[in-house]
């Protein structure tokens, strides 16, 4: 009898051209998985600081340092798209994200990367972010580098280690602190090694926002996370007065502002940011309306949209 095939064989050249396909797909859809896995509709949250903190210093001083001021952008964004990559890495490996999960970038279950892969782009960016830190600390102080390495950490633990930052109610205030505050006040600083009073009054604004985000990402995310043991803000206050606490938070960062130009701290044209109101109204009664997740998807984006428009408003105001 003569065996024209062996059926094991023919099993593996069709896993080894499926795996070929697999790899040419992926090479081909790389650019996208990076753009996927920096998630650039947040890095608003990490560059518009900087950018305020640099116009509040010039403010102050009547000089920039450009590129000082890039040099802090890059590092900005560096650090936060790791701590994207960290929580889509944790989130995947303790099982929260799946491929029906709303919101990810999706490039573990939809392009199939490796979850290893992504932790060592996470690492490459923190390096890049490191190198930016040492020239930043040489234009203005090494006291900054502990500052740098402990928002590093912090980027790292908020959805890693045993105990996640993002699984407890302390989510919000941590990134809005870290992110918001933080990053505005050190871009002042390495602008005119001083911080003033002032620039600590201005920076509130956009922690408060920065944790808006947050407040919608968990309202949107509050019975996933629920089922897999968070103790988050929202699932703690519940669906209705977390929606209500978002709103206030959201109107609670204009009124600060009108009370800083009502006090002189800050020149009329930051009223401008009262522009932002419009897409925070329309978050509102998204959220207000509920429903899955995928529906309330819409009402994250549009708080995002609030802090970048609150944001650039406050910039332009400034100038």
């Amino acid at each position: 009898m003569v065996i024209l095939f062996e059926p094991s064989d023919t099993v593996n050249k069709q896993n080894a051209r499926a795996a070929s396909t697999r790899a040419r797909s992926m090479r081909s859809s790389w650019p996208r998985v990076m753009w996927n896995l920096f998630r650039p509709h947040t890095l608003t949250a990490s560059f518009i600081p900087v950018l305020v903190g640099s116009a509040l210093a010039w403010r102050t001083t009547g000089h920039l340092h450009i590129l000082l001021m890039i040099a802090m952008l890059a590092a900005s964004t560096l650090i936060q798209a790791a701590a994207n990559m960290f929580n889509e890495y944790f989130d995947h490996v303790s099982g929260l994200d799946t491929a029906e999960s709303v919101g990810i970038a999706g490039v573990i279950t939809e392009y199939g990367v490796r979850p290893k892969t992504i932790l060592r782009v996470a690492v490459a960016a923190l390096f890049l972010a490191t190198l930016l830190g040492v020239y930043i600390c040489a234009c203005s102080s090494w006291w900054l580098a502990a500052i740098g390495a402990i928002s590093m950490l912090i980027g790292y633990l908020y959805t890693g280690g045993p105990y996640p930052i993002a699984a407890t109610p302390l989510g919000e205030a941590f990134a809005g602190g870290f992110m918001g505050c933080g990053i505005i006040l050190l871009s002042c600083f390495i602008q005119q090694k001083f911080v003033t009073g002032a620039d600590v009054l201005a920076s509130i604004p956009s922690a408060i926002l920065i944790g808006a985000i947050l407040t919608a990402n968990n309202i949107r995310d509050r019975d996933g996370d629920k089922s897999n043991g968070r103790r988050t803000l929202a699932i703690l206050l519940g669906h209705e007065r977390a929606v209500r606490f978002l709103a206030c938070c959201l109107v609670a960062a204009n009124l600060w502002i009108v009370a800083l130009v009502a006090a002189r701290i800050l020149p009329l044209g930051a009223l401008l940011v009262l522009g932002s109101l419009w897409p925070s109204v329309a978050a509102i009664q998204i959220f207000r309306a509920g429903g899955t997740p995928a529906q309330m998807m819409l009402g994250m984006k549009r708080v995002a949209q609030t802090n970048t428009v609150f944001g650039i408003l406050l910039l332009i105001g400034l100038l």
